[in-house]
C-alpha cells in the first residue's frame, strides 16, 4: 500500500511537471499571431507602439485581433500614418483598445455587455442571433489559446471613442487655469459639445506669465465679458491641423478678431498672436488643440 502511494505521488508530480513544461513551451500571443501569418500589420503596429514585449509577457491578456484584411479596410494611408513615430500615442491608444486584461474565453465574452480595455475605455459587446460583435467588429474566430492569454479574431479595426476638447484638456493636466476660465466664462459646454473647433490652448505656465492678480481678476463674475473675449480669441471655427496652419498668415477667431500666424521654416516653429505653438495636432472628437506658451490677448 505504501509503495502504491509513493508511486501515485511520483506519478502526480511527473504529470504536474509535464504540464508546467508544456505551459512554459506554449507560444505567447505574439508568437501565435506570427505563426498564423495573417496578423502582419497588427504585429508591425505592436512593434512600432512598443507593445510587442508587453504582449509577450506573463499577462494574461485577451486580444481582439484584427487581421491584415481588417486593417486593409481602413482609409488609404491610415496605417502608414499611424506607424510614424510622431503618431505613436495614437497608435498605442488604438491597439490597447483591442486588449482586455485577464484571460476571457468566448464562453465568458457572450455573457458580457462590455469589457474594460487596457486603453481605459469600455469595449461594447453585443450578442445577437448567435453572433458576437465588439465595438461593431464581428468576432470570426474565438479561443485561439496562447501561454499568456487568448486571441479572438475580428474582421475590423476598432477605434476607441474620442474624448471631446474639454476632456482632452482635462486629461492632459496642464490646462487647469484654461478650463477654470472656460467654466467661469460659460464656454466649457460649447467647447465640449459644439464645433469642430481649433483651440490655441495656453498652458498653466502660460497663464502664470500674466501680471500677478490678472487671472483672479478675470475669473470674477463682473469680468465675464472680458474673459469671454480673451478665450474666444484663442478659438478658431473648424478643424485646422498644423499642416494647414503653417500655410496661413491669419485666422479668424470666435471673438471676431484675427490671429496672426507665421511659420518659421528654419526653426520649424509656428508663431501665433505673439505666442509659439509648442505642441500641435492634439486631436479630439470635436476638433484639435495646438498648445501655446503664451496667453493670446486680443488687440
Amino acid at each position: 500500500m505504501k509503495s502504491f502511494q509513493v508511486l501515485a505521488c511520483a506519478s502526480a508530480l511527473f504529470t504536474a511537471s509535464l504540464a508546467a513544461q508544456a505551459t512554459m513551451q506554449s507560444p505567447t500571443i505574439v508568437e501565435v499571431a506570427a505563426k498564423a501569418g495573417k496578423f502582419n500589420t497588427l504585429l508591425a503596429a505592436a512593434k512600432a507602439a512598443g507593445l510587442a514585449e508587453t504582449l509577450s509577457s506573463k499577462g494574461p491578456f485577451t486580444v481582439f485581433a484584427p487581421t491584415d484584411a481588417a486593417f486593409a479596410k481602413l482609409p488609404k494611408g491610415t496605417v502608414e500614418s499611424l506607424l510614424k513615430p510622431e503618431n505613436k500615442d495614437q497608435l498605442v491608444s488604438i491597439l490597447t483598445y483591442h486588449v482586455v486584461s485577464g484571460k476571457v474565453p468566448a464562453a465568458k465574452v457572450v455573457g458580457l455587455k462590455s469589457a474594460k480595455t487596457v486603453q481605459g475605455s469600455d469595449l461594447p459587446i453585443v450578442v445577437k442571433d448567435g453572433k458576437v460583435t465588439v465595438a461593431g467588429a464581428n468576432v470570426v474566430t474565438t479561443d485561439v489559446m496562447a501561454s499568456n492569454g487568448v486571441i479572438h479574431i475580428i474582421d475590423a479595426v476598432m477605434l476607441p471613442p474620442q474624448p471631446n476638447l474639454v476632456e482632452v484638456a482635462a486629461k492632459a493636466g496642464s490646462f487647469k487655469t484654461l478650463l477654470a476660465a472656460a467654466k467661469a466664462a460659460g464656454l466649457a459646454g460649447t467647447l465640449a459639445t459644439g464645433g469642430p473647433f481649433t483651440i490655441f490652448a495656453p498652458t498653466d505656465e502660460a497663464f502664470a506669465k500674466l501680471p500677478e492678480g490678472t487671472v483672479a481678476s478675470l475669473l470674477k463674475p463682473e469680468n465675464k465679458g472680458k474673459l469671454q473675449a480673451i478665450l474666444k480669441h484663442h478659438v478658431v471655427s473648424g478643424k485646422v491641423m498644423s499642416g494647414t496652419a503653417v500655410k496661413l498668415t491669419e485666422a479668424p477667431t470666435l471673438n471676431g478678431t484675427k490671429l496672426g500666424l507665421k511659420f518659421d521654416a528654419k526653426a520649424k516653429k509656428l508663431h501665433v498672436g505673439g505666442g509659439t505653438v509648442v505642441k500641435a495636432d492634439v486631436e479630439a472628437k470635436n476638433g484639435v488643440i495646438h498648445v501655446v506658451d503664451t496667453v493670446l490677448l486680443p488687440q
